[in-house]
């Protein structure tokens, strides 16, 4: 199916309803001096649902997001969203960007131009760049999947997102957490067609298969990782192993996405 031209347009009811919700929070008992050791600090979160409520213009941010170019697609028969900026320069060249969790592709709003129109940002205009920025399955404007394990076939999305939906034989890739491991599949699975790629993290997944004849400084940085994982990565831990528990609460309570996220 041919791509087709998206607008970013929130129903009022809905805006409505948020702040409905946000302004109806049931705030749990406070712990004296419970800062951020035990999760999100109180403090704060009160502070960031009231701004949240009263003082986010979201119409404002929503003219912004619209300013550039949204296209929303069938693909493998799932309805992705993505950005399509063209590049101005001489022979600009294809690139996908990946985002993660919890984030969107506004993680790239700021240099999308920089990527486009290096020439306006003091640089060269033969480095442009055409860049395509999708939504993963089931994150912003992109359909949620059906079935558990999408994201392990993300990168073949991609693929026919770039080569059959757009058109282009070759292009080059970057992502960052759970993009980095798109980006990654997308490298070794499609060589033929990813010129290069740029990640700002190793996938977390190579923590979990160690090679032997480990250094000491690499066996200090395993430890260093799970001791991470103990202390920090609890979030991680449920939402791979009983996401649908969190999900009842995350759908309805705006205070409580907040909080996890946070």
């Amino acid at each position: 199916m041919t791509a087709r031209s998206f607008t970013v347009d929130i129903a009022e009811q809905a805006l409505d309803d948020l702040r409905q919700r946000l302004a109806r929070t049931r705030w749990p008992p406070p712990t004296q001096g419970a800062g951020w050791a035990r999760g999100t600090s109180p403090e704060y979160l009160k502070s960031l649902v009231e701004y949240w409520r009263d003082g986010f213009d979201w119409r404002t941010r929503e003219m912004a997001i619209n300013a550039l170019a949204h296209f929303r697609a069938d693909v493998k028969g799932i309805g992705l969203h993505f950005i399509h900026e063209r590049g101005l320069g001489p022979d600009p060249l294809p690139l996908i960007l990946t985002h993660g969790f919890p984030d969107s592709f506004l993680r790239f709003a700021k240099i999308i131009p920089m990527l486009t129109d290096p020439a306006a940002h003091g640089g060269n205009p033969a480095d442009a760049f055409d860049v395509v920025v999708p939504s993963l399955p089931g994150y912003a404007f992109s359909d949620k999947p059906e079935k558990a394990g999408t994201l392990f076939r993300i990168a073949d999305l991609w693929m026919a997102l770039m080569t059959d939906q757009l058109g282009y034989r070759r292009f080059g890739a970057h992502g960052g957490d759970w993009g980095s491991i798109v980006t990654e599949h997308l490298a070794r699975s499609h060589a033929a067609s990813v010129v290069g790629i740029h990640l700002t993290d190793v996938p977390f997944a190579h923590l979990f298969a160690k090679p032997k004849n480990l250094s000491a400084r690499e066996r200090r940085f395993i430890a260093d990782a799970e001791q991470w994982q103990r202390m920090e990565g609890a979030y991680a831990m449920i939402q791979s192993t009983r996401p649908q528990s969190l999900a009842y609460g995350l759908n309805d309570s705006p205070a409580g996405l907040a909080a996890w996220i946070v």
